[in-house]
């Protein structure tokens, strides 16, 4: 440990940044990629017709195919298409299915999944970003812990670094350590309200999982009592055991619909055929910044307003201004550009500090943790990106119908993840950097080259944003690889003058 504040905040800064560096590497990628998760869907899924304006019709042709193939399930829950997403996503449980419930992906007019590929698109990106592929709650609370010590991390790199602000406006090529200095303080700086933002607000989302003493204290630890006075219009009761068709679905969505004075993003409908049933339906966000929660609860059967609530309360309205900050849901389409960007901007920063780490000791240290961590963190930094290209490549090269195919995506990531991982540890760090950006390059480009060969390409908004971006990232890659061949390793990646395992 150093002595004092400054070099203190310096130690806490490096060893911070290091500890959850690679989980917060492919958190921060997979939070870029997620704020185009729709859009990201309607690629993945381009048999889709474009996306619809009326959520409620969406929502009534969901429950109509729902109410003849998932009628044995005691709770649907629906998010229908809008104007941004092509397909109507629809979750449900059933005791037979191998995880206890069944997602599919439906068409916005017909309702049904026939011919459309089954695949989580941009979800992956999402859950990816705030779950890693954990089962609840665990990865919930490690992502809330990374963002933590993310904050912690731009806190104390302020302080660390003295010159941060007036460093912004230099920039060093090819000297090495101090050419990473420059490119972590810029990526830094230029986005630090965005860093720090995504950051707090990212651990907030968490809390409750975090910390969910003082919530839980103040009812009792009853955690039934707290869900109900988080939202007084949900009706939990019991089945009855009576069967009882449902109401027509569409007047109560566009009852719904009249009372939010805008869309609607949720519909769950709990005990659909029973007595009891209730169709709980859920506004969508607009364009404001702060708009507030409502929820409105039918009855099943009759189609009754049993309770509607519309969230004013303080304490829950900064929380839900928070919240929206993070999701961004509210964004325009330059708005979110701005948030892929910045996202872009701090996965980038994090990249640059995990590589800065190692070419700040390549010189004085000769331990193998240190050529471990070195050959880690060129294979977190060079290999989450190929993986998520990885993604991108399954769903143009499996076939549409294959069972399992989402698992079948999200597999290629890993086992493509895991593999460049094992490569970059047996591999020499300057050649390993020099194949691994080679490699990313290719796989970038391959995408909208896949996507045009297997007849996908659409002339539309979607698939040329993923094509530039592709096509950008491929070219940012090569130049990347081009450097690497050239032997340029002096920019802080060379080896540490040793073979694997040995001393120098």
């Amino acid at each position: 440990m150093k002595t004092g504040f400054r070099l203190a905040m310096t130690w806490l800064h490096d060893w911070s940044g290091l500890v959850i560096g690679w989980l917060a590497f492919a958190i921060a990628l997979a939070g870029t990629l997620s704020v185009f998760r729709q859009e990201i869907g309607n690629w993945a899924r381009p048999e889709a017709s474009c996306c619809v304006t009326d959520s409620a019709a969406a929502g009534a042709a969901a429950v109509r195919w729902l109410s003849t193939h998932a009628a044995g399930s005691p709770a649907w829950y629906i998010r229908p298409a809008d104007a941004r997403s092509t397909t109507t996503s629809a979750f449900w449980t059933d005791p037979k299915a191998p995880d206890g419930y069944v997602l599919k992906w439906l068409d916005a007019t017909t309702g049904s999944p026939d011919g459309l590929r089954q695949t989580l698109g941009g979800e992956f990106f999402y859950r990816l970003h705030f779950e890693l592929q954990l089962p609840y709650p665990w990865g919930r609370v490690l992502s809330g812990s990374v963002a933590i010590a993310m904050l912690l991390a731009l806190l104390t790199g302020i302080v660390a670094h003295r010159r941060i602000f007036a460093d912004f406006f230099t920039f060093r090529p090819g000297k090495g350590q101090r050419s990473w200095l420059d490119a972590h303080n810029l990526l830094a700086v230029t986005a630090l309200p965005f860093h720090l933002m995504i950051a707090f607000t990212g651990a907030l989302t968490l809390s409750t999982l975090l910390m969910p003493w003082g919530a839980l204290s103040a009812f009792g630890n009853d955690e039934a009592a707290l869900a109900r006075a988080l939202n007084p219009a949900a009706i939990d009761r019991a089945a009855t055991g009576k069967p009882a068709p449902l109401a027509p679905i569409r007047p109560i969505l566009d009852e719904a619909q009249r009372r939010f004075q805008g869309g609607l993003v949720d519909i769950a409908i709990i005990h659909p055929g029973d007595a009891a049933a209730v169709i709980t339906v859920t506004r969508a966000e607009d364009a404001r910044v702060g708009t507030q929660a409502a929820t409105l609860s039918f009855d099943g059967v009759s189609g009754r307003l049993l309770a509607a609530h519309d969230e004013h309360r303080p304490g829950l309205a900064t929380y839900n201004l928070l919240y929206a900050l993070h999701m961004a849901h509210f964004a325009q389409p330059m708005v979110r550009w701005i948030y892929f960007l910045s996202g872009l901007m701090l996965t980038a920063m994090i990249g640059t500090g995990l590589l800065l780490w190692t070419a700040k000791r390549a010189r004085r240290v000769r331990e193998r943790g240190f050529a471990l961590v070195e050959r880690l963190n060129l294979g977190f930094v060079g290999g989450t990106p190929i993986a998520f290209a990885a993604f991108f490549i399954a769903n143009r090269l499996l076939p549409t119908d294959l069972s399992g195919r989402p698992a079948a995506e999200v597999h290629a990531v890993f086992w493509t993840w895991a593999f460049l991982i094992v490569f970059a540890i047996f591999r020499e760090p300057a050649k390993a950097w020099r194949d691994l950006a080679t490699t990313a390059a290719v796989a970038c480009a391959a995408i909208p080259l896949l996507d045009e060969l297997s007849g996908s390409w659409r002339a539309d908004a979607v698939h040329v944003g993923v094509d530039l971006v592709a096509f950008a990232f491929a070219g940012a890659y090569a130049a990347a690889a081009m450097l690497a061949a050239r032997g340029a390793t002096k920019a802080g990646l060379q080896s540490t003058g040793r073979r694997w395992g040995t001393a120098a």
